[in-house]
């Protein structure tokens, strides 16, 4: 079956994936926290990044691979790490991380996912990465490090931008609560939902399995917390600047920072030792009033030579080039693939991948480039009050 047919974009698998997936579900993968305006903002940031065509170019034949981190890469793209991904599809985390390994593209792995290291391991193919909420007991650090190491993830993913639980109150009204606990409502919207009900009374409630091992040793489990801080919160801490150059002296793999927006983080950022830096927002659902990564990469990209990555926002090929023309070296997406999943089951990454590939290459053909890295040439000034700028040939 053809699949651009029925869904030729992302917004296709969005709609599909929303009728397929219990609402309570849906609200915790689609929502954003306040009222939504950094998720909008994203898109709308991105809108405004304008490209000039170029003609006459004869036949072009667009050359979608990148070299990063040491790495030729096939695809300019790899999959963001979720919290509770198999909460949103069944099996999730296993499915995607087999799907990057045939695509030969970095799959990430949260701390809060449904499957642990070693559960991943046989699917996991070179470029498993592995995000980290930065765990407060150095002995758990220590051992979830060596986990993660052992079982083939060799890129470290801190996460930055979570020092404290989010509202996310539209996940609230939807009736999610962590731990989660299945209520006559939820159940009613679970039953319209045959495919998400039997792939997960198959595999069993989700839960955030890496993080079993440690329960015991968190002394305050029983505290009262918000109902959108999990059971992860009381095993992690909040990191600073000491907290990332240890990680630098106890990770021997790539260590990338993931949540940075203020260029003026960059100088500390470069003195740890990092390999890369992710610009996000976390697709805006931990602060409204963020501005949008793709507003913030111009600057962050003037200021230092480290390897840029972006998320947030992202829906097709257009804004992957969009990112690359403002300075990215490599974007990733979370949601994207979640919406696929939601979809079209298994089927869906697949899709994904092939859709986001396609788009690339039609837009590259329009504005007349082969190679990625030429990409910078095609951007349009702002235009200044008094009219367009001249274009820069």
């Amino acid at each position: 079956m053809d699949l651009h047919a029925p869904y030729p974009a992302l917004a296709d698998l969005h709609r599909a994936a929303k009728r397929r997936i219990p609402h309570f579900v849906w609200e915790y993968l689609d929502s954003a926290t306040g009222l939504e305006a950094s998720k909008a903002r994203n898109r709308t940031k991105l809108d405004e990044v304008l490209m000039m065509p170029s003609v006459l170019h004869g036949e072009i034949t667009p050359d979608l691979s990148v070299d990063f981190l040491g790495h030729t890469l096939p695809l300019p793209f790899g999959i963001a790490p979720l919290g509770m991904s198999g909460l949103i599809w069944p099996n999730a985390e296993t499915i995607l991380a087999s799907k990057a390994a045939t695509l030969d593209i970095p799959y990430t792995l949260s701390t809060v996912a449904t499957r642990t290291p070693e559960d991943i391991a046989p699917s996991l193919g070179q470029h498993g990465w592995f995000q980290l909420y930065p765990p407060r007991d150095e002995g758990i650090r220590r051992d979830m490090l060596e986990r993660v190491k052992a079982n083939g993830f060799h890129t470290l993913v801190l996460t930055v931008d979570v020092p404290v639980a989010s509202r996310r109150e539209r996940q609230i009204r939807g009736g999610l609560r962590q731990p989660p606990k299945i209520t006559p409502r939820l159940l009613a919207q679970i039953a319209l939902c045959p495919a998400w009900a039997l792939g997960t009374a198959r595999l069993g409630m989700p839960r955030m399995r890496t993080l079993d091992k440690y329960i015991d040793q968190v002394k305050d489990a029983g505290e009262e917390r918000s109902s959108t801080a999990h059971i992860g919160y009381l095993l992690r801490t909040s990191p600073d600047w000491e907290y990332v150059h240890w990680l630098r002296d106890n990770w021997d793999g790539k260590l990338i920072l993931k949540g940075v927006l203020d260029v003026r983080d960059v100088t500390k950022s470069e003195a740890t030792g990092i390999d890369a830096l992710w610009l996000s927002n976390h697709a805006g659902r931990q602060f409204d009033a963020a501005p949008a990564p793709i507003e913030v990469l111009p600057k962050i990209r003037a200021a230092t030579k480290l390897p840029l990555i972006m998320d947030s926002g992202i829906e097709g090929g257009l804004d992957i080039l969009r990112a690359y023309a403002l300075g990215a070296d490599f974007v990733m997406l979370g949601r994207a693939w979640h919406y696929a999943l939601g979809a079209l089951g298994e089927q869906g990454p697949a899709h994904l991948a092939d859709m986001l590939a396609s788009d690339l290459r039609a837009n590259m053909g329009q504005l007349g480039l082969t190679q990625l890295h030429d990409a910078p040439q095609t951007i349009l000034p702002q235009l200044s009050r008094n009219g367009p700028a001249d274009m820069n040939p």
